[in-house]
């Protein structure tokens, strides 16, 4: 028996059913699946689907990770933001509503007893966590997708392999760092406010070795497989960073250790914006299929031009 909490938006309504959204798209709905260790995600996700999401036609799940901004031992902290990411708060929630997609947000937790471990941005030390809460987030989330798809399937909303990914800062981190480790479940994604600092393509840069999340010198010890470029190249990524955003992670002990920090600044620069223009030239060296975008009189936020434009992004992708 499927274990899950449907809550249609805007009623003061909880509901649990073995059927949950049979009918659900004919209004906005957001369903709570439970954690499930047997099919390998330990943490709950929420699925977001929209008012006019169709029946038996292909589509694509948009998925968007959590990033409550602050650490929390409490789960429902991070629950709580979650369920506003996806229902109101986000570019990921514009964009499922606009384009009539579902949308998955995880429910990871970012707890104050590890403070190091920026699960919301799948740093280092994430990768390194055995904690069956905190380890391997990335595997977790490709567990909840494949749910997700059957969720769906079992309503008549029917989902390609292949994802749409969408992240701001600390979720645009983790989405971008997605892409690299699993380039083959991606169809195309959307990352915006990333400190300027982007995962690179490449073992070395300026005789300094980037080692995940900096780049991929050590990846394949890490993944146990090659980092797949060519498959990175085929992702449509649209990244984008305002032009007075000054919010600066790789600064911090929770982001980046002393040796990320100190490689960061002695090779891409010491400022947000210094090393946005040196990972774009980078990105575009490597023939990234990136489209990069800087917003005059836009800090760390997104307004509804940035949206619009991440929108018309997507659509595009649809046709494609």
């Amino acid at each position: 028996m499927r274990l899950f909490t449907l809550l249609f938006l805007l009623l003061p309504l909880v509901i649990h059913s073995q059927n949950p959204v049979s009918e659900s798209f004919q209004k906005d709905s957001l369903i709570i699946i439970k954690s499930n260790p047997s099919k390998g995600f330990n943490n709950s996700y929420i699925l977001f689907i929209p008012k006019g999401t169709l029946k038996s036609k292909l589509t694509y799940l948009l998925v968007e990770p959590n990033n409550t901004g602050k650490i929390s031992d409490s789960i429902e902290v991070h629950k709580k933001s979650a369920i506003e990411l996806a229902s109101i708060s986000s570019v990921g929630n514009n964009i499922s509503t606009y384009i009539k997609i579902p949308l998955l947000v995880p429910i990871f937790p970012r707890p104050n007893s590890k403070p190091l471990v920026y699960t919301h941005s799948l740093d280092r030390d994430v990768i390194f966590e055995k904690d069956e809460e905190l380890e391997r987030l990335d595997l977790q989330l490709i567990a909840m997708i494949r749910d997700a798809q059957i969720v769906l399937k079992e309503n008549d909303i029917l989902i390609y392999d292949k994802i749409f990914m969408n992240g701001f800062s600390a979720s645009a981190t983790f989405t971008n760092r997605f892409l690299f480790i699993h380039p083959d479940k991606v169809k195309a994604a959307a990352m915006g406010g990333l400190n300027g600092e982007l995962m690179l393509p490449l073992k070395k840069y300026k005789n300094k070795k980037f080692n995940y999340p900096l780049g991929i010198n050590d990846f394949k010890s890490i993944f146990n497989k090659e980092f797949n470029l060519n498959e990175l190249k085929e992702i449509p990524q649209y990244i984008y960073m305002g032009k007075e955003d000054q919010n600066d992670a790789v600064q911090f002990d929770d982001a980046y250790n002393n040796i990320e920090r100190n490689t960061i600044n002695s090779t891409l620069g010491n400022n947000v914006q210094e090393r946005w223009i040196n990972c774009q030239n980078i990105y575009k060296k490597e023939y990234i299929s990136a489209q990069f975008k800087t917003y005059d009189k836009v800090g760390h936020w997104t307004t509804s031009s940035v949206n619009l434009d991440v929108i018309n992004f997507f659509i595009k992708q649809l046709k494609n």
